[in-house]
């Protein structure tokens, strides 16, 4: 066993983390959330409760004008009760390529079209109770042109030098955190530290 923060060594098990699933029910059910409600056995046979929301997935995209500002986004957050800055998103519709769902959350949130994409990773914001996974995606090359808000969608869009939002970031005025990373991944790569493969939108 290794210890606690320290990454297992290479070829090692993870048998003795894994909890088995027992049996599950549906708690509810929404237009977006799926709450579900499992028991499971424990690694060393206990049984315990987990409690999670069965998420379809997002895209988040970070967008880089040729200026180097980046196109950001702000709206209201019902949940928090606040108006946050954000980098575009949005969930996957169902049968929609992850590409597919960029490029529409880009063009519909922000009106603006990538000539290349870049995807970074994939994040999973609430691991402790949800299935959620945010597809991270820098674009480049923008054109713009018309948006085309969902129904009752509200958005004012933000452009910030990463100087800018960093300096925000730093005194605590950007909470979000896919955009918190999206923010250290821009930043690693503009370092040279982490490597984004650049290719043509199709």
């Amino acid at each position: 066993m290794t210890e606690r923060g320290a990454l297992a060594p290479s070829g090692a098990s993870d048998a003795h983390l894994l909890e088995q699933f027992a049996e599950g029910e549906q708690v509810f059910r929404g237009r977006l959330l799926d709450v579900r409600r499992d028991t499971v056995t424990l690694p060393g046979g206990d049984a315990a409760t987990r409690e999670y929301i069965v998420h379809p997935g997002a895209v988040m995209v970070i967008p880089l004008l040729d200026d180097g500002r980046l196109v950001m986004e702000r709206q209201f957050r019902y949940p928090v009760g606040q108006v946050l800055i954000e980098f575009p998103a949005g969930k996957l519709d169902p049968g929609e390529s992850i590409l597919s769902c960029a490029r529409r959350e880009l063009a519909e949130e922000t009106g603006y079209r990538a000539a290349e994409w870049a995807r970074a990773g994939v994040i999973h914001n609430a691991c402790a109770y949800s299935t959620e996974g945010i597809e991270l995606w820098f674009a480049r090359g923008l054109s713009l042109g018309d948006r085309q808000l969902d129904h009752g969608e509200h958005i004012d869009l933000l452009m910030l030098t990463v100087d800018e939002l960093d300096a925000l970031a730093g005194r605590g005025e950007v909470t979000d955190a896919k955009t918190l990373i999206g923010l250290q991944w821009l930043q690693r790569w503009q370092a040279g530290a982490w490597v984004l493969d650049w290719r043509p939108a199709p």
